[in-house]
């Protein structure tokens, strides 16, 4: 399973113009072949910092997600949005175990 986990940040008054982008992303990403968990969260202590986690079968999975027609778009939206500080990173994970 292949882990990516990150963040980045949205300009102050941005949040309402990122939340309609998010959920078409979401929702398309979700459907995608080999994606087990998408997701995005705001920070509790700082709502213009944006949490991303993901998981993927593979890395071909994960590949493929970069080629998608929609990322083409959400990274146009994000663009727009200005967001900047983005920090994300994939990890190939091993045994999992329970905390």
């Amino acid at each position: 399973m292949i882990s990516v986990a990150g963040h980045f940040r949205l300009p102050e008054g941005t949040q309402d113009a990122f939340l309609p982008h998010a959920r078409r992303m979401l929702a398309a990403t979700r459907h995608e072949e080999g994606c087990l968990l998408y997701t995005y969260a705001f920070d509790a202590e700082d709502p213009h910092l944006v949490r991303v986690y993901e998981e993927w079968e593979s890395w071909d999975h994960l590949a493929a997600h970069g080629q998608a027609p929609h990322m083409a778009i959400w990274r146009a939206a994000l663009g727009e949005i200005g967001t900047y500080d983005r920090s994300i990173k994939a990890f190939e994970a091993g045994e999992a175990k329970a905390v």
